[in-house]
């Protein structure tokens, strides 16, 4: 199979999709061998290969945020409303999903307040309403995951067969394999070690986009010139919606209405993808709060850098004759699949631009599908096989069902990409109508960690009508405006938008008016409950070590202040304790802390003026950062019909500069720092031969 764009060989694609994701499982297989025998953690423990022994901190929770949120529909949808819009696409596209990741932080902190021992959310539902809402959050659990997983093969795998040549087919069933094999080596902690050598590899390529295009090419080489060419195009293509037909206006109907629907589908995708919740579970408590604002802040720069780049680049290089559909122009199918991107890659830089694209495209299809594969790992274990199969299964049969369900899962987004690619849906389509499938079921689920008067008939009735309202809705506007249901008329802004919103607000409604009929008035001493009998691992660990009254802190406290003190033994007696041999207890966090001081620093986090506090700058930060981004810098020029003068181009792209180097401080510099002082003392533990203590 070829394309316009098809400027690599088949081998190289093969290389690529084989070969980086092989090497990546070898350098995890390299890591989780270190860390078992030079560190308190191990990889056989079902509590480490899940949660991380819940101690990462925040820059490292932050780069796995950006990576897990840069899927290779961050890179190839957002230039392609850039390549439809102008301008307007990829702040939208920005601003719409950066809103999500800064309010999870609210649910981050709470679930630290309310569940601070659980595996994934779907325990907090079962913990509050039973089964049937298990049973049903489940279903639209497993639904997210499957398009989301399925959406970044389908993505990556087109971009790939358009640069190389590779079969589609081949493409989507091979990426998964060494994605695959690097998650079973080393859990949910291999994921974040390889988000972060995902994103740095971004942040370069994407810097070397934007300096190429804006700096140095001789085709471009500065924003003065993308805004001639800019105004040029807008001319012979104007965009229709936007005023006076220009790309260079926040003006644009489209761009608007695709921002909506962006923070609809956002929306649940964030807050029904276990992944989001597995981050906030494995940070350290107060810092959770924290790495969510952070890694807010660092991921809008991704797709608003590198399509106000790409994007921009294919509508002002259409015309020249290295663009690789000159003498034409794309067709409509050919931007829908996200091919946007891959045209200015190639006319900008010819090959090393294709390779670029490649490499970088592959980082986020791998980084957020390691994400997706521990995440239904985690609920496959955890919320079927732990709850319905076998409820005393042991930590090693765990951890057994853990390593099966990632391969499972591999395959399983394989077939449904396989699926979509056969029936003739593309990425474009699927982004859009995917927040109407799952939308419903947003609310109710935030709610379950965050409001006791939501009832169990609420969160049911909230998820099931809104998606059956939103259905209706989509398939009724798309019938209205075009007369007929088809792929095309289904994926419209119009019908998507329609499903979208009344998804979401349906599920809202339902959810509140149900639930104020009868309230549950619930009691989150039952969530802080869940798996009580795994008590803080760090602690347990300590008191191994040394005999408790040494350390001059309160264990119990340590644990959970409010809920459990009076269950815990006298600070004298550790017969209690498991044994550290025991598989079922969970290794130390890695820090250069001395245990005691660990232990006392997760007493200060886990207080509840600690955790209040977090919960404030977690309202404050996420609705002041939203208004900003969704309303006070977007809103005035969207009502002026401001058309941007090329001063305030050049503005605006060198905030996409900034914007960017501010992302790769928080993103791949923040993370080193933090653990500056534990590599240091690793490498001393590595070369002298010893198994670490911290």
């Amino acid at each position: 199979m070829s394309s316009s764009a098809q400027i690599l060989p088949v081998g190289a694609g093969y290389g690529v999709v084989v070969g980086v994701g092989f090497f990546f499982a070898f350098v995890m297989m390299g890591i989780s061998h270190l860390q078992n025998k030079y560190t308190s953690f191990n990889t056989k423990t079902s509590e480490e290969f899940n949660t991380a022994s819940r101690s990462i901190k925040p820059g490292l929770i932050a780069s796995g945020i950006v990576s897990a949120w840069t899927w290779a529909a961050t890179l190839l949808q957002s230039s392609t409303v850039a390549y439809q819009y102008g301008v307007a696409g990829p702040f939208w596209y920005a601003a719409g999903a950066t809103v999500q990741i800064l309010m999870f932080s609210i649910l981050a902190c709470k679930v630290k307040m309310n569940a601070p021992r659980a595996h994934t959310y779907l325990e907090i539902v079962q913990a509050r309403y039973g089964s049937a809402a298990h049973i049903t959050f489940l279903f639209f659990a497993f639904v997210t995951n499957i398009l989301v997983g399925s959406q970044l093969l389908l993505g990556g795998s087109a971009v790939v067969t358009s640069l190389t040549g590779m079969n589609v087919y081949a493409a989507i069933f091979l990426i998964p394999v060494g994605v695959c094999a690097y998650v079973v080596l080393g859990g949910l902690r291999a994921t974040f070690l390889c988000d972060y050598s995902h994103t740095l590899i971004l942040m370069i390529i994407i810097l070397y986009f934007m300096f190429n295009a804006y700096a140095t090419n001789d085709l471009i080489g500065s924003p003065g010139e993308m805004y001639e060419l800019l105004k040029k195009a807008a001319v012979q293509r104007p965009v229709e919606g936007n005023v006076q037909g220009s790309y260079m206006t926040l003006k644009s109907n489209y761009a608007l209405i695709f921002g909506v629907i962006q923070l609809c589908s956002g929306s649940g995708t964030v807050f029904l993808d276990q992944a989001y919740w597995q981050r906030a579970i494995a940070s350290r408590p107060s810092t959770a709060v924290r790495a969510y604002i952070l890694g807010g802040i660092a991921w809008f720069a991704i797709p608003f850098g590198f399509s106000t780049t790409l994007g921009l680049a294919a509508v002002a290089l259409t015309d020249n004759p290295r663009f690789p559909t000159f003498p034409g122009v794309p067709t409509s199918g050919d931007i829908s699949a996200g091919l946007a991107a891959s045209y200015a890659a190639q006319a900008l830089l010819g090959k090393g631009g294709a390779v670029a694209l490649l490499i970088v495209l592959f980082m986020a299809v791998t980084s957020c599908a390691s994400a997706e594969l521990i995440a239904v790992s985690s609920l496959l274990t955890f919320d079927v096989y732990k709850r319905y199969i076998r409820p005393t299964a042991s930590p090693s049969s765990l951890i057994f069902v853990s390593h099966l369900m990632i391969c499972a899962f591999g395959l399983t987004m394989a077939v449904f990409a396989c699926i979509w690619n056969i029936i003739g849906i593309d990425l474009g389509w699927l982004f859009l109508v995917m927040g109407l499938l799952i939308g419903g079921a947003v609310f109710p689920a935030a709610f379950a960690i965050t409001w006791r008067g939501q009832s169990a008939a609420g969160a049911i009735s909230g998820a099931i009508v809104g998606l059956i309202v939103g259905i209706a809705a989509w398939l009724a506007t798309a019938k209205v405006y075009f007369g007929e249901l088809t792929v095309a008329t289904t994926g419209t802004e119009y019908a998507t938008l329609a499903g979208n919103l009344a998804a979401i607000m349906t599920g809202l409604i339902v959810t509140v008016v149900v639930s104020l009929i009868k309230p549950q008035n619930f009691d989150w001493a039952i969530t802080r409950s869940i798996n009580a009998e795994n008590a803080n691992p760090i602690v347990e660990s300590q008191l191994q070590k040394k005999p408790l009254q040494e350390e001059k802190f309160n264990t119990s406290t340590a644990i959970n202040p409010s809920a459990e003190e009076k269950q815990q033994p006298p600070d004298n007696d550790t017969s209690s304790t498991p044994s550290l041999s025991t598989p079922d207890t969970a290794p130390l966090p890695l820090t250069t802390e001395s245990d005691a001081e660990r232990a006392q620093d997760l007493h200060d986090e886990e207080s509840p003026n600690s955790l209040r506090g977090a919960f404030k700058l977690a309202c404050i930060a996420s609705f002041v950062l939203t208004f900003i981004m969704d309303f006070l810098l977007p809103m005035p020029m969207f009502f002026s019909h401001y058309v941007f003068s090329k001063g305030f181009f050049t503005a605006w792209i060198v905030v996409s500069f900034i914007w960017v180097f501010t992302s790769t401080a928080i993103s791949v510099v923040l993370p080193v720092v933090e653990t500056a002082g534990f590599l240091k003392k690793f490498v001393r533990d590595v070369v002298g031969g010893q198994k670490g203590s911290s």
